[in-house]
């Protein structure tokens, strides 16, 4: 297992998602030092200060600072939030082009700063980031990757709680493929309260209609975008779904989350990264599961991959 010493974590890109992802590590006291790092100095210092702000309010005792590149040597996470903002109307492929430019800039520095823990991408589209920063970087596998279809995991929880009246802890189902308009719900592993949902649904027969996957599936993929003609940015979900995803890592426990992860054959897929089930701990993804996919969940995962690796060709 590697091993890390201090709980530092540089976070590259401070705009609203990069921010609350600080705000989500200092709230739930997960790391000993963060360091803002952007282009835009000044916000970087902004932001500093209005953490410093809040943490001397609650009392918290985390270290807040800009810093460079070079602070990544020693760094236990590195995470990356930088790229172009998403407008409303867009989906996330269509911000390739602007995120990849700043993505450009970014490469270089923080290969030279000698960095070897754990990189997190959260820039969209994360599916396409995360390959690009594996092909570029001198990493292990398992040491990077992106939040991937976590957040869409989680969301897709409470919609399907809510619609039977179930708690959200009680829904066990996962969310896989490009973190976009291709990714899928594998129904033949949903369970419902410890039940599987064809032996929930026959002895819950008027629940049937409200377990319509297909519905779900369009209300998770449709929820970034309404949150974003709402108010501009997600933010707080994206915040705490990294935060989960490092504390898995830092408290070594071995939870299941769909992240963006590199496959060498897995699902019979290569030369790409997409969501699939991803088992973390702490020296990051310590295995990632193959479930068994009926037939079209296998060709979903498939045609998403097809998307993902379509758009890869775009750049460089």
């Amino acid at each position: 297992m590697h091993q890390f010493g201090s709980r530092k974590v540089v976070i590259i890109g401070t705009g609203r998602v990069g921010s609350h992802v600080a705000l989500s590590l200092m709230f739930n006291q997960l790391v000993d030092e963060i360091i803002l790092c952007d282009l835009n100095e000044q916000m970087a210092y902004a932001e500093m200060v209005d953490l410093k702000d809040w943490t001397s309010a609650l009392d918290v005792h985390v270290k807040v600072r800009t810093g460079s590149y070079e602070d990544c040597a020693d760094a236990q996470f590195v995470i990356i939030t930088a790229g172009r903002k998403r407008r409303e109307g867009e989906t996330r492929l269509q911000m390739l082009d602007g995120t990849f430019k700043i993505l450009q800039g970014i490469v270089g520095p923080l290969r030279a700063s000698g960095f070897n823990g754990v990189l997190i991408a959260v820039s969209n589209p994360v599916d396409v980031i995360t390959e690009y920063l594996y092909r570029e970087l001198d990493l292990p596998r398992n040491h990077i990757f992106g939040t991937g279809t976590a957040l869409d995991t989680f969301r897709m929880r409470r919609a399907v709680g809510n619609r039977i009246a179930l708690e959200r802890s009680q829904v066990e189902a996962i969310v896989m493929g490009e973190h976009g308009d291709s990714s899928f719900i594998p129904t033949s592993h949903v369970i419902l309260g410890g039940v599987p949902l064809h032996e929930y649904v026959r002895m819950r027969p008027e629940h049937a209609e409200l377990l319509d996957f297909n519905s779900v599936s369009s209300q998770v993929r449709a929820a970034g975008a309404n949150i974003i003609k709402g108010k501009g940015a997600t933010e707080f979900g994206i915040g705490a779904t990294v935060a989960k995803i490092a504390s898995s890592i830092i408290h070594n426990e071995k939870r299941v989350i769909p992240l963006s992860a590199h496959l060498e054959g897995e699902y019979g897929e290569r030369d790409v990264s997409v969501g699939v089930p991803c088992l973390l701990g702490g020296d990051g993804i310590e295995k990632i599961f193959e479930l068994e996919l009926q037939e079209g969940e296998q060709e979903a995962l498939h045609h998403s991959c097809d998307i993902i690796r379509g758009s890869f060709a775009t750049i460089g």
